[in-house]
């Protein structure tokens, strides 16, 4: 597999998750500590040998790295947000 659809596929696993959160901004706490779970459980669950390969592992690593990346930047917005000013 090339390194170029590599590093892309990490890329958009990586900033997506920020792209998400800065539109839509943060769910309930429960669900992003869920999604750091689920990454954990993603990773950390052998996969069986027909499973095995380049594609599959790097299916996994892009998943796990969205939902991890997603769980964790969630007190992000809070700590950036500023209240407007008024102005009368």
């Amino acid at each position: 597999m090339s390194s170029g659809i590599v590093m892309a596929a990490y890329a958009c696993a990586a900033i997506l998750p920020f792209v998400l959160l800065y539109y839509f901004g943060t769910r309930r706490w429960y669900w992003h500590a869920l999604s750091v779970c689920a990454a954990l459980a993603v990773a950390l669950t052998p996969m069986p040998e027909k499973w095995s390969g380049a594609g599959t592992d790097l299916a996994i690593g892009v998943c796990c790295t969205f939902l991890f990346l997603w769980g964790v930047a969630a007190p992000l917005p809070h700590r950036t947000h500023h209240p407007h000013s008024r102005t009368s």
